[in-house]
């Protein structure tokens, strides 16, 4: 029996003393740890804080809109930026925000480089689909109504023309042309600008000073909408039918066409109260 008391009393010894290591093991391991991670952080601020890793000039910074690479004026136009700056102060994402609220701009990405020393940005410009021409209050000098030539995109956004042009001066401005007020048309716009867009007529101008009544000038004369509603698809398809007419009638006395209502359309003659309805062929 003493044997036994023994023997189990020097393994617990041996255990006791075993624990005692791996604590003093994993205590050391601990330290190198921190002195690892401390020296690292210390190595990464050291780096950070070098010369090298500062914006000093514009050049410094890649603006890139599709294929295009925007020059150093352009660039600073469109950036809030101070000279010199830690690039490590910079945030992307702020400037890219900033970008988004340009009127030109839809997208925008931006992303610190390293090797050289940087930023890249790539910005998504929107796409003109028509020019707008908006009357404002009256001219001080002339008494005329001030005018003001913007841009629209699909979606409706307004461009200011001016910055447009200073981005893409190459460019080719849109053919369609929109009169009115934005909030006249801005509602309906991307309704009435896909089915302009598809109609085989082709449209020039649209003219939505009056709600009541939206006119699309056209290659067969102008054309009278009425209010947009559900119905403009089939106006526009009824509009296409009405090619067909030119060997009935001519399209330079005509006043304008009404579709307002797609089952009764009528012709407006020039002659004074001549107006007739056209039978338009069902199966076209």
């Amino acid at each position: 029996m003493a044997g036994i008391i023994s023997v189990s009393r020097t393994d617990l010894a041996q255990r006791r003393k075993k624990l005692r290591r791996q604590r003093q093991m994993r205590i050391i391991q601990a330290i190198w740890r921190t002195f690892a991670i401390t020296g690292f952080a210390g190595g990464l601020l050291w780096v950070a804080v070098q010369p090298v890793w500062i914006l000093k000039t514009p050049k410094q910074v890649v603006m890139k809109s599709g294929n295009q690479l925007l020059s150093d004026e352009i660039t600073q136009s469109l950036l809030v930026l101070s000279y010199p700056q830690s690039l490590w102060r910079i945030e992307p994402t702020a400037i890219a925000n900033s970008l988004k609220k340009q009127p030109t701009i839809a997208q925008a990405i931006v992303r610190r480089r390293l090797f050289p020393p940087g930023l890249n940005i790539e910005i998504q410009e929107r796409v003109p689909v028509a020019v707008t021409q908006t009357a404002s209050g009256q001219n001080q000098t002339t008494g005329n109504k001030k005018v003001t030539i913007g841009l629209l995109d699909v979606s409706g956004a307004w461009m200011p023309l001016e910055k447009y042009t200073s981005l893409n001066p190459t460019k080719k401005l849109p053919n369609l042309r929109v009169i009115g007020l934005p909030k006249q048309y801005c509602p309906d716009w991307t309704q009435l600008h896909k089915a302009v867009s598809q109609s085989p007529v082709k449209v020039m101008e649209i003219d939505c000073q009056n709600p009541a009544n939206i006119i699309l000038k056209t290659e067969l004369g102008n054309v009278h909408l009425g209010v947009l509603g559900p119905q403009l698809p089939e106006q526009i398809k009824l509009l296409a039918q009405m090619r067909h007419l030119a060997t009935k009638l001519n399209f330079g006395q005509i006043e304008y066409i009404d579709l307002k209502n797609p089952e009764f359309p009528l012709v407006q003659m020039n002659q004074k109260d001549q107006r007739l309805t056209p039978k338009i062929p069902k199966n076209i």
